[in-house]
């Protein structure tokens, strides 16, 4: 790889503010629904970001695989051995999307030798946006460009802060969570989970329940880059490229 993950970021950022605008656009307008062949929902928000946000990254690094959603849904994937990969959801939390809420973000991620060295995850409707690499360190960017450090904090044990997903609930997670010293509860759509334990917001983040790698990756980043981390729920490291790209139940920390 010529190009290092933080001389990256910048152009990174812009191509998903690109996505953003397009997802916007829809969300303003409206778009049409169907349904792939896993049972999920799919629009043509999700199908023009990734086709915006694909090119951009090929001809940044032309050597490196992308791996993204909406081409893995049509069977379109790159070579699984490659050390080096681009993860990308262009629109993560569609359900949020489609149900005129505004937990939708744009995940795209950096992966080398299992672990994502560079993530950013942006929230189109606020304009708000996470981004975290290995050397960097975290930050948040808002509409305007304007950029501040964040990182985990220290949490009270015995009233921890949970975020779980708002669409995505069982019941296993929440035996899970009643056997916790929680404080306080938190829902939340896509990525934004993992963003709010990077900035120090929350403590603990369960997903018992099936996930994409595409859709842990780039917030992924941003935990680790802010102090946090991830593995499965049985302890062991949670790590990507995986033949079939999906997660085993996870545990992501703020501490």
């Amino acid at each position: 790889m010529t190009m290092s993950p933080d001389s990256m970021i910048d152009q990174v950022i812009e191509v998903s503010r690109q996505a953003g605008r397009i997802i916007m656009k829809y969300f303003e307008e409206g778009t049409s629904t169907k349904i792939k062949a896993d049972g999920s929902p799919v629009t043509a928000a999700d199908q023009d970001a990734e086709k915006i946000i694909i090119p951009i990254l090929r001809d940044l690094t032309p050597s490196i695989p992308i791996v993204a959603e909406e081409s893995a849904a049509t069977g379109n994937l790159p070579r699984t051995d490659a050390n080096t990969f681009w993860l990308v959801d262009p629109l993560d939390g569609t359900k949020e999307f489609i149900n005129r809420r505004t937990d939708f973000t744009v995940n795209i991620a950096l992966i080398k030798g299992g672990l994502p060295v560079l993530g950013v995850v942006l929230t189109p409707y606020d304009g708000l946006l996470w981004a975290g690499s290995e050397t960097l360190g975290a930050f948040v960017e808002d509409a305007g460009g304007n950029r501040e450090v964040i990182s985990t904090r220290k949490p009270n044990t015995e009233k921890l802060t949970v975020v779980a997903s708002r669409s995505h609930r069982s019941p296993e997670l929440e035996d899970y969570i009643a056997a916790l010293n929680v404080g306080k509860a938190i829902s939340r759509g896509s990525s934004l989970k993992f963003c709010l334990l990077a900035s120090g917001q929350a403590d603990i983040y369960p997903r018992l329940g099936p996930t994409m790698e595409w859709d842990t990756a780039a917030g992924h980043a941003v935990l680790l880059a802010a102090g946090g981390r991830l593995t499965n729920f049985n302890g062991t490291p949670f790590e990507y490229g995986k033949p079939d790209f999906k997660n085993e139940w996870f545990i992501a920390y703020g501490y």
